[in-house]
């Protein structure tokens, strides 16, 4: 017998699994469902999901665009750490969850629900992140997670289902599509079906949507520059954007020169390997020009730092802890490390690569006066031979004592 539940705020796409599960959600419960979609840059129109919960009798539907606040408030911040998983993946998805996750709740809490629900399936990451993300903010919201609860197994018994209940059916789903995809404006990721076997080559031409090709890129280089503030990008080419026009121009621009196209293999929080295409650009590109930033403006000692934190960061947000005490914390000891992180980065963009080929701060670190290898009155040279010997000290005394055996 399920829970009382009096009214559920669904994380709604209007597509047909969230369609499904809204009706499911009315049938199995009884309840009120409201419905929230965000706008992440996803790239796609979202009024078609307003009149779609019109149609099915919900009365309170929430569309609402959060683009400026997921890459001011969630991309940015998780890019001042460089966080990579895995050594390759820009935590496209990951870093959308929480977002979602808040405003949910927010609904939540304005309309008077009980519970919330989402349309992640149980083997995936995602039911891990929207949850941690409700308790974290919510600690008694009941929650909802169709995909553990129905027998629904099937995209077949999914299409009966929806015409039983006269829930319109794109002529696109009625077949088994080839993968899946999901979109926010850092990234695409498309997943499962002809993409599952780790062997066989995907069809790029096919599956990438936002990024073209390297070998299919111009052959001229594309010389770009990015301005930073404070360890954030705020001007392209001189041109002072917003966040959301920021990220979008770079997507723009890494895109069509072939940069952010990745096939990886990667390890679940829920424990199983996955195989997947991921676009992100304008990530990519700023990735790199961050690093670069960093090279000219950072203390060795904080930027050693930083690399080690990293690891830790990256799967703390790929895990779904971004409000957690420990994601807090050490986001601080990142934003402080960023303070000087200001100045121009110059790069050319070409088949899928990011060369670097200049870089300027007004708090810039380096010195010439330091590393010319002309005659110079700053560095004695004959400072490094007690330096060496001290540093040698141990492995010389570790070498003695093994002659001595």
């Amino acid at each position: 017998m399920a829970d009382k539940i009096n009214k559920v705020v669904l994380a709604y796409s209007g597509g047909l699994d969230t369609s499904v599960i809204l009706k499911w959600l009315q049938e199995t419960y009884h309840c009120e469902v409201v419905t929230f979609t965000a706008d992440l840059g996803q790239g796609e129109e979202l009024e078609p999901a307003r009149k779609k919960a019109e149609m099915l009798g919900i009365k309170e539907i929430f569309v609402e665009d959060l683009k400026e606040e997921f890459v001011r408030d969630y991309v940015f911040p998780m890019f001042r750490s460089n966080a990579l998983y895995e050594g390759t993946y820009l935590l496209g998805t990951s870093i959308a969850r929480p977002l979602i996750a808040k405003r949910q709740i927010e609904i939540a809490r304005q309309v008077g629900a009980d519970a919330v629900s989402h349309g992640a399936t149980g083997k995936g990451n995602d039911q891990v992140r929207f949850e941690l993300g409700y308790y974290a903010l919510q600690p008694d919201i009941k929650i909802i997670a169709p995909w553990r609860e129905w027998d629904l197994t099937s995209r077949t018994t999914l299409i009966e289902y929806a015409e039983k209940n006269q829930i319109p059916v794109p002529k696109d789903k009625r077949g088994e599509p080839p993968f899946s995809q999901d979109a926010n404006l850092l990234h695409v990721s498309s997943e499962g079906k002809a993409l599952e076997d780790p062997w066989v080559e995907a069809d790029w031409d096919h599956v990438l949507s936002r990024v073209v090709p390297c070998w299919k890129a111009p052959d001229t280089p594309l010389e770009i520059t990015i301005d930073f503030a404070a360890g954030d990008p705020v001007a392209i080419n001189g041109e002072t954007l917003s966040p959301a026009a920021m990220l979008s121009k770079l997507n723009e621009l890494g895109g069509a020169n072939g940069i952010g196209a990745i096939d990886i293999v990667e390890n679940r929080f829920v424990g199983m390997k996955s195989r997947g295409i991921y676009e992100t650009p304008g990530g990519t590109v700023l990735f790199h020009a961050r690093r670069a930033m960093e090279s000219l403006t950072l203390d060795r000692g904080a930027m050693h730092q930083k690399d080690e934190l990293m690891p830790r960061y990256a799967e703390i947000v790929y895990n779904g802890f971004w409000f957690s005490p420990e994601r807090e914390m050490l986001q601080a000891a990142i934003d402080a490390a960023s303070y000087n992180v200001t100045g121009t980065v110059r790069m050319k963009l070409y088949k899928g690569n990011v060369i670097i080929t200049g870089r300027k701060s007004p708090f810039s670190l380096y010195s010439e006066e330091l590393v010319t290898f002309e005659e110079d009155n700053v560095y004695d040279q004959r400072d490094a031979q007690g330096f060496i010997k001290l540093n040698a000290l141990r492995l010389r005394t570790r070498k003695a004592l093994e002659d001595k055996s």
